[in-house]
């Protein structure tokens, strides 16, 4: 299946600079638990909500003057429009995350690709199978 037909559309991102707690605003009102990041025209991390509260709160920083590129997961693993979601499975099944950006043709941010998402979209053995490798306890 082509993941253009699994992805949620139109996916938002934050820049670099951005204070956590304008992210965290932002993953209220969309109710979402991750933001890709952008710098100089590049996705370069995610910020996601467990960053915020092991890097924010449980370690007593202040969102309001802490930007998203401190605290953030460095390094961004994406798919392409391109492929299929069975590619993207392997993907996450193969990294441990559990949602994916989507780039275009010309690296642009379009959507992104959840557990969620590929549960409606595959049949329950394969959805299943991913769900239970990225949900594997940490070493």
């Amino acid at each position: 299946m082509d993941i253009r037909k699994a992805m949620h559309e139109h996916a938002d991102w934050v820049s670099a600079d951005t204070p956590v707690c304008e992210a965290a605003r932002m993953m209220q009102k969309d109710d979402i638990g991750a933001i890709p990041v952008g710098k100089d025209d590049k996705l370069i991390g995610m910020i996601t909500d467990r960053d915020i509260a092991l890097r924010i709160v449980a370690a007593g920083r202040d969102p309001d003057k802490t930007t998203v590129e401190e605290v953030m997961t460095k390094g961004i693993v994406y798919c392409r429009t391109n492929e299929t979601v069975e590619d993207a499975i392997h993907l996450m099944d193969q990294k441990k995350i559990r949602r994916l950006p989507v780039i275009d043709e010309d690296k642009r941010l379009v959507g992104m690709l959840g557990l969620g998402d590929i549960a409606h979209a595959v049949n329950h053995e394969l959805s299943g199978e991913l769900l239970h490798a990225v949900a594997e306890h940490h070493a």
